[in-house]
């Protein structure tokens, strides 16, 4: 992780180095916002990437030396299909079409949403690694 890691850190101080020489030079607010949001949004994931970095340590990929069978096993834990992520996409699309039809299509869709997260994060709640 530590090569993604200086990957979008890299990318993080090349939008706020470009969002700083933007704000000098231009008057429009649109591409000041623009590029604020992105350089937020890849520091977000570049910290997020070095707090794994710092939990799970080298991995294989990160070394020069490995060896490709030392990648082998299992690596981390992928759930079975599910249909709860198709009923979050709809109940959040009848929540978005609620917004401009009307209350009513909202609450249906306030009605989907819900047991759709719900299931979605809870899935796998008493599954042990």
């Amino acid at each position: 992780m530590k090569g993604e890691a200086w990957l979008f850190t890299g990318v993080a101080l090349f939008f706020a180095v470009t969002c700083a020489v933007y704000a000098a030079f231009a008057p429009d607010p649109a591409g000041f916002a623009a590029l604020a949001v992105s350089g937020l949004m890849s520091a977000l994931i570049a910290a997020y990437l070095w707090w794994g970095y710092g939990r799970v340590g080298r991995r294989p990929e990160d070394r020069r030396d490995a060896r490709v069978r030392e990648a082998g096993g299992t690596r981390t834990f992928f759930p079975a299909r599910s249909y709860f992520p198709v009923l979050t996409a709809a109940g959040a699309a009848l929540l978005a079409l609620g917004v401009v039809q009307g209350l009513w299509l909202f609450l249906i869709g306030v009605g989907v949403l819900i047991p759709g997260v719900y299931g979605f994060a809870f899935q796998n709640a008493g599954r042990e690694d």
